[in-house]
């Protein structure tokens, strides 16, 4: 359990890296990408409900 742990402390989650994938295919712009993955799952459930 320790070392799942530690994976996810270190690295970004699941979510801001989906939500940076999908700003990147939208926008092609690297300052929307940050933005949007610091929105991380807000932005996906935005992106979900709106297409």
């Amino acid at each position: 359990m320790s070392k799942k742990k530690s994976v996810v402390q270190s690295g970004i989650g699941f979510g801001s890296a989906l939500a940076i994938a999908i700003s990147w295919s939208v926008n092609k712009s690297i300052l929307w990408a940050i933005l949007h993955g610091s929105f991380s799952w807000f932005y996906i459930l935005y992106y979900a409900l709106t297409r």
